[in-house]
């Protein structure tokens, strides 16, 4: 076993892994700009602190690509990119699908389903064919698709799962005005049967929260002994408070401006709409909502324009002063598997009110107010709580802070995440 794991790892032996080892770092992510969402918010920071710690990290993507700092190597897959909102659900040309993997994409699409895990796995697994020397171990970011199986036999393999994509499919697919919507919605979330069979075929999980542990193995039905929690951290050097700062009164701030029903941004609506009406109020939505999506509906018809910002889409640097602009962070999510907007809001020193959907209550513990998801009625209350108590928003303010400074920092994450590496290793020589 020793001589095998020299060969193939070069520094590396068949006693352990030093725990200075420099390891060569291949990420995987089937779509990383930070506007998808918080896993491309985690590939540009989980490279970014791997690189911090020594490592040599590369990011393999498919478009929208992720963006990353100058000295992380990025490998750009392209793909027919059909969810490209410049040319959305384009017809291909047919030089273009003279490729196999672009014609299934094409197909795929077209019968109603969500082609790019499945079709990202292909190209992926084809390029690490070609480019297995380079890596020691391969880390996939929640593609799950039936690629990463052979992958997983040309490296080891790690797998980051943020949360059960079930819960969204559950969600939405409740959210639907009949039974042909509802049908239609099923459908796109299909290549979910393709990742619960991938996922029960690995055996080196990351999850970021107890809670996604815990309905990820039941959802999928993967033993939970598979998983390591390893919670994300918040990049203090955007989200941090200004010194000497003086917030003004009666100001909401949520960072999701999403249609998509498990965001629960609708109910934070509804308790706005209640407030302004016994007092001055104010709603900054980062962000910006769909052209005639449910959002921007409800939005005309409760006739709340005139109490609501939406900022559209903001540069990193943006957000400290957006937050020292804000008495109270909103964070009304159905489920989350993590939480970012939380700890984001923690870490502006900016008192949270957050749902207990998910994770959020691991993440904000006692250093904020917590309601039940999906109640409006309590949303309301929990602002006018704050917004008559001061010194309970300072105290919480204080709380939260010192929070994500002692347990969300992603050098932390980053540590624990290159222990699941040394382990897949280990396991693979």
């Amino acid at each position: 076993m020793q001589a095998k794991a020299i060969k193939k790892y070069g520094n590396f032996s068949g006693e352990g892994i030093a725990s200075d080892t420099q390891l060569r770092v291949c990420i995987l992510t089937y779509r990383g700009n930070p506007s998808s969402g918080g896993q491309g918010v985690y590939v540009r920071r989980i490279s970014r602190a791997l690189k911090d710690l020594g490592h040599s990290v590369d990011v393999v993507a498919g478009p929208p690509y992720p963006i990353l700092d100058e000295d992380i190597i990025l490998h750009k897959l392209p793909s027919l990119d059909l969810y490209n909102p410049d040319a959305l659900f384009r017809t291909p040309g047919i030089s273009e699908l003279k490729s196999p993997i672009n014609l299934l994409e094409w197909m795929l699409l077209s019968s109603g389903g969500f082609p790019e895990p499945f079709t990202f796995s292909l190209r992926a697994y084809s390029f690490l064919k070609k480019n297995r020397h380079r890596y020691d171990v391969v880390h996939d970011n929640q593609c799950l698709a039936y690629g990463m199986l052979g992958i997983k036999k040309l490296l080891p393999l790690v797998t980051t799962i943020h949360h059960p994509i079930t819960k969204d499919r559950d969600i939405e697919v409740g959210a639907q005005p009949n039974i042909l919507r509802k049908v239609q919605k099923w459908r796109w979330y299909s290549f979910l049967g393709m990742q619960k069979r991938v996922a029960r075929n690995l055996g080196h999980l990351i999850t970021v929260s107890e809670a996604s542990k815990k309905d990820i193995s039941l959802d999928f039905k993967v033993d939970s002994t598979n998983f390591n929690v390893v919670p994300n951290g918040i990049n203090t050097e955007i989200f941090y408070p200004i010194p000497g700062n003086i917030r003004p009164d009666n100001r909401l701030i949520v960072t999701n401006s999403a249609d998509t029903p498990l965001k629960g941004l609708k109910y934070l609506l509804h308790a706005v709409d209640r407030i302004r009406r016994k007092r001055d109020i104010h709603l900054t939505v980062i962000g910006k909502p769909k052209p005639d999506g449910a959002i921007e509906r409800q939005v005309r018809d409760l006739n709340l324009k005139d109490v609501i910002t939406f900022t559209g889409r903001i540069d990193e640097s943006e957000f400290a002063r957006y937050y020292a602009n804000s008495t109270i962070a909103l964070v009304p999510s159905i489920y989350e598997g993590f939480g970012l907007p939380a700890g984001e809001a923690m870490a502006c020193a900016v008192p949270v009110i957050s749902t207990t959907g998910g994770a959020l209550p691991e993440v904000v513990g006692d250093a904020g107010l917590l309601v039940p998801p999906a109640d409006d009625l309590a949303l309301e209350k929990a602002i006018i709580t704050l917004l008559d108590n001061p010194g309970m928003c300072h105290k919480l303010a204080k709380a939260g802070y010192e929070r994500v400074i002692r347990n969300f920092t992603w050098e932390n994450t980053a540590l624990a995440t290159t222990d699941v590496y040394k382990e897949a290793i280990y396991a693979d020589s």
